[in-house]
């Protein structure tokens, strides 16, 4: 009797053992996404795809006269992309200091506020695909033919704000730099002809020259290096992020990207 008893307590044990080794291979059980990750799956599941944005970003980000529904390039690239996914599109207005913590706290899906991509970013967090790329511009008086290169601004005046990336340009390019609080002031200077040029990004030209077509400026020069903004995604949502990519892949091919682009800058910035 103890001999029977003993050997079906093996073979209880034995039984058990295989249905955990089962259990954890994911047998009997519905495949996962690869690794576990849940990202895509848990987006469809909730019919939406949850858009953190400023909303206080113009031309990105904003409110239509102020107070209208929330629109701009972002906000229509991110509807689009939702649409491709078939779930609907969430935006969660949120300053810009505290995005990233909203994102690592599961608050929402992703990010569409022109964030740019660079090294740090990438170790913490997942990018689609870029759909914004710019440059760092000179923008002088549309009379001005002594400036036609980041070097000729040796010497030079520009205005800047002096916490942007475009004021350590115009240092670097031997400016004399004047400072400023922003676009709008560093325009009426350059318009006024009290600073030969101000450095900026290039799509700041592009959506102030679609408002103010009689502004007087140009871009004189163009850097070589390029800034490319992107979706942003948690570490780990790689299912989400390869969906958004192929998402992205057929606006740019069916020419929606262009389209919105065209609609707010007046050119293609999204290649």
């Amino acid at each position: 009797m103890n001999s029977l008893r003993t050997r079906r307590s093996i073979l209880a044990a034995t039984l058990a053992s295989a249905a955990l080794a089962l259990s954890a291979c994911g047998g009997g059980s519905a495949p996962a996404q690869s690794g576990g990750d849940t990202s895509l799956s848990d987006v469809k599941s909730k019919g939406e795809l949850v858009i953190a944005t400023e909303g206080t970003y113009r031309p990105f980000s904003f409110h239509a006269e102020g107070a209208g529904d929330l629109t701009g390039f972002d906000v229509e690239i991110a509807k689009a992309v939702a649409e491709k996914l078939g779930v609907k599109a969430t935006f969660q207005e949120t300053q810009f200091d505290g995005i990233f913590a909203g994102l690592d706290s599961k608050r929402f899906d992703t990010i569409a506020n022109q964030i740019s991509i660079n090294d740090d970013r990438k170790a913490k967090y997942e990018f689609s695909t870029p759909y914004t790329i710019s440059t760092g511009v000179v923008v002088t008086k549309s009379d001005n033919s002594s400036i036609n290169s980041f070097a000729d601004l040796k010497g030079k005046t520009t205005a800047q704000s002096l916490t942007s990336n475009f004021y350590k340009m115009a240092v670097e390019a031997g400016a004399n730099v004047q400072a400023v609080e922003g676009w709008a002031q560093s325009a009426t200077l350059v318009q006024q002809g009290r600073v030969d040029a101000t450095v900026n990004d290039k799509l700041t030209y592009l959506d102030y020259a679609k408002t103010t077509p009689d502004s007087g400026l140009k871009v004189a020069a163009e850097a070589p290096d390029k800034t490319e903004s992107a979706l942003v995604f948690r570490k780990g949502s790689t299912e989400l992020t390869k969906a958004v990519d192929k998402a992205l892949d057929d606006l740019r091919a069916d020419g929606t990207l262009a389209k919105i682009s065209d609609k707010y800058f007046g050119a293609d910035v999204t290649k």
